[in-house]
């Protein structure tokens, strides 16, 4: 216990932690603070102690999940939202590493991601059960950042809008050919299709989701202009009017990001436009925690802008827009958070308590990432032929209007008003 509380005394300023050891003592860190609930954990055995000073995020989540740290007060989301406000990106003359414990020799290695390595890695994480994603994901199983144009909004408003917003960005024309790299389980294409009147190819490396995918085209009767694919973005052949790719970016690996951006250019044709959407880092390139990489997301990487610049200028691809989203990503986590803690019994049922808990810190974790760490999302149109797009964006705003009319689904609103209280105290 000692090393763990010679940490926290350094770290811990705001918020009031407590720690009971496994002697009885108690040990207290931080001070009130109104933004952040008081928490209080018990560390049953001294080992406990030493795992999580040695690696905080793998040590905490793994003696969690056996039992070995318990909760007397909070719950996972607020011992990480203490944890991160106390190191907020934006306050930071170096890097979080109390928080991570992972060097650049091991990432690298760790990220190379070949065919093979994809594979593996997209069903550690995706194949796991469909039924799974329905505890928590909105019925169209959209997998990625929301589009709040309200912060009260629901997720299943804020996904809905998030396919106009992408939408907008393609400068859509009826006909055109689209493939989507990275498909998922097919709600984007069957969106394209229905309110663009365009043929979607959807490319993936996971059985479930494909699967899925094709009972949903072929459900909407719509199986000869959207069809889905077993297949690695590499192995693509064009070409494409648009490419469009949700979600996937962080999945490739930094030495692949040359080889996916010569793909993209490939498939394009001369006046083709491509859109990216992928988690990013504020700063400059960095590694994966070995928490992510470990028990999350094998073989990934969330790249710094300069990175994915860098990559795509050796094509020659112009980036026409870019668009960082900052606080999107908080709410669609933390609406997620919320149904998978709701549906607690029903995926202990499907695994157990330890996955629960597994799944539980991974994303009240990747929600602090937004909240005070240095993590948003990017949004890229890319171009082959500056002339390709109008010189202003208001088509954007214009085939996003007309788009979100289209969409066919209703308007509501549950989002949890804790968290829109929580915001509102830390402005």
């Amino acid at each position: 216990m000692r090393l763990l509380d010679k940490m926290l005394r350094k770290l811990l300023k705001r918020g009031e932690l407590t720690i009971i050891g496994p002697d009885g003592k108690t040990y207290r860190y931080g001070s009130p603070n109104p933004e952040l609930k008081p928490v209080t954990v018990w560390l049953k055995d001294g080992g406990a102690a030493f795992e999580i000073a040695r690696d905080p995020a793998v040590g905490t989540v793994e003696t969690w999940m056996d039992d070995r740290l318990q909760l007397v007060e909070g719950e996972i989301i607020d011992l990480c939202l203490i944890i991160r406000r106390n190191r907020r990106w934006e306050e930071l003359d170096g890097s979080a590493s109390f928080l991570k414990k992972t060097n650049r020799l091991r990432h690298l290695l760790n990220t190379y991601n070949r065919r093979a390595d994809s594979r593996k890695n997209v069903a550690h994480h995706y194949d796991i059960g469909n039924d799974l994603y329905r505890q928590f994901l909105d019925p169209d199983m959209q997998y990625s950042c929301g589009y709040f144009t309200d912060p009260s909004n629901s997720i299943e408003q804020a996904q809905l809008d998030k396919k106009a917003h992408i939408a907008s960005k393609l400068y859509l024309q009826p006909g055109q050919r689209v493939v989507d790299i990275g498909c998922g389980w097919g709600g984007l294409a069957l969106y394209l299709n229905r309110v663009a009147d365009v043929d979607v190819l959807g490319v993936t490396l996971s059985k479930e989701q494909l699967a899925v995918a094709r009972e949903r085209a072929a459900a909407a009767g719509v199986s000869d202009r959207v069809k889905f694919e077993l297949m690695d973005y590499r192995d693509l052949e064009g070409p494409f009017d648009r490419v469009v790719s949700i979600g996937m970016f962080e999945h490739l690996g930094t030495s692949f990001f040359p080889t996916f951006f010569r793909k993209v250019k490939e498939l394009l044709t001369p006046d083709g436009v491509a859109l990216i959407h992928t988690m990013g880092r504020m700063g400059k390139p960095g590694t994966t925690d070995r928490f992510m990489q470990k028990h999350i997301f094998p073989g990934g990487y969330l790249p710094a802008l300069s990175e994915i610049i860098l990559a795509s200028e050796r094509e020659r691809l112009i980036m026409a827009d870019c668009e960082a989203l900052r606080m999107h990503y908080v709410y669609t986590l933390h609406a997620w958070y919320e149904r998978f803690k709701t549906n607690h019994d029903a995926i202990v049922e499907m695994y157990d308590e330890r996955f629960w808990r597994l799944y539980a810190f991974y994303l009240a974790a990747s929600m602090t990432m937004f909240t005070d760490g240095g993590m948003v999302v990017y949004q890229l149109q890319y171009l082959r032929n500056r002339r390709t797009t109008p010189i202003t964006r208001n088509y954007m705003i214009e085939d996003e209007a007309r788009f979100g009319e289209s969409g066919l689904q209703p308007r509501s609103s549950t989002a949890a008003p804790s968290l829109q209280s929580e915001l509102a105290a830390q402005k």
